[in-house]
């Protein structure tokens, strides 16, 4: 990966070009945009006696009790037990179920840190699945639940993607992270109304995933792993508790923007073909690539 990569000389060059408020652009978009990690990197760059830097770090959690605990919840919020008299659930675990989620929700992402990646990836990929679920689904008494556990997907995804990367290299990682793009990602974010606090915090996971791939033949490695993902994704639809081709095709628009932007004249390009007549995608937003393309022959 490293040798995709710039070297410090390229990248001071490329930084020489812009002029300050140039520089502060691109560094607004990398904090705003950037997973959490990031943010808090950048943070203590620019303000090093923040007091979030000087705190001593603690040990991570125990990712097998995380991910056990995180499959309970999700075992029991599936069977109704946070909405009803189900003797599971105390009345009193009903109301506070916004505080364990959260706390199942930082100590999953903080797992990612411990030695067992993958359990911890497992937990955090449990939360994602549920809080998908949760857009159309009532487990807990909230008329927005993701927003009332202030749980920020593409900040728990972001860590776990860089998590999966650092651990297996981009091989296993880009055939994890696809499967996960197809079937999470959202265009309006995850939150039922689309606004308030988590939804400010927001970044789609294409926008994650643009600051993992390598230049290079990576994104044309990755554009055959998406087509592999494609082949598999179900037909869906809310009958079939999967989204079908039409929203599927809308929650990847921008996701479909960066693949052209990056495989158009390249030797990935006949890649861009494919995806614009898949099958698994439909609707208005495959009609528009399908416009873009043509509109590149001409």
């Amino acid at each position: 990966m490293a040798s995709n990569r710039m070297d410090r000389g390229q990248f001071y060059a490329r930084l020489a070009q812009l002029d300050e408020a140039g520089l502060k652009k691109a560094l607004w978009t990398l904090y705003w945009r950037g997973a959490a990690p990031v943010r808090e990197r950048i943070e203590t760059v620019i303000d090093p006696s923040a007091p979030s830097t000087t705190r001593r770090a603690a040990a991570p959690p125990d990712p097998a009790k995380i991910a056990r605990e995180v499959r309970e919840l999700a075992a029991l919020a599936r069977a109704g037990a946070y909405l009803a008299g189900d003797r599971r659930v105390s009345p009193k675990e009903r109301t506070r179920w916004r505080f364990t989620f959260k706390a199942l929700a930082t100590d999953a992402v903080a797992a990612l840190g411990a030695n067992d990646v993958d359990r911890a990836a497992s937990a955090v990929a449990t939360l994602v699945d549920l809080a998908g679920e949760m857009g159309g689904y009532d487990y807990f008494r909230s008329d927005d639940p993701i927003e009332a556990a202030r749980f920020v997907v593409s900040d728990a995804v972001g860590v776990m993607w860089s998590a999966i990367l650092r651990e297996h290299g981009f091989p296993e990682f880009s055939e994890r992270a696809v499967a996960q793009l197809v079937r999470w990602e959202s265009a309006s974010g995850w939150t039922r109304r689309g606004d308030g606090w988590v939804s400010q915090r927001e970044t789609t996971l294409a926008q994650l995933l643009e600051g993992l791939i390598p230049a290079g033949d990576a994104w044309g490695q990755f554009a055959d792993r998406y087509l592999e993902a494609l082949d598999g994704a179900p037909g869906g639809g809310r009958a079939g508790g999967s989204r079908g081709p039409v929203e599927r095709a809308e929650a990847l628009s921008d996701w479909h923007a960066m693949l052209l932007d990056r495989l158009a004249d390249g030797d990935y390009e006949d890649r861009l073909d494919l995806i614009a007549h898949h099958r698994a995608l439909a609707g208005p937003e495959r009609t528009f690539l399908q416009a873009r393309l043509a509109a590149r022959d001409h």
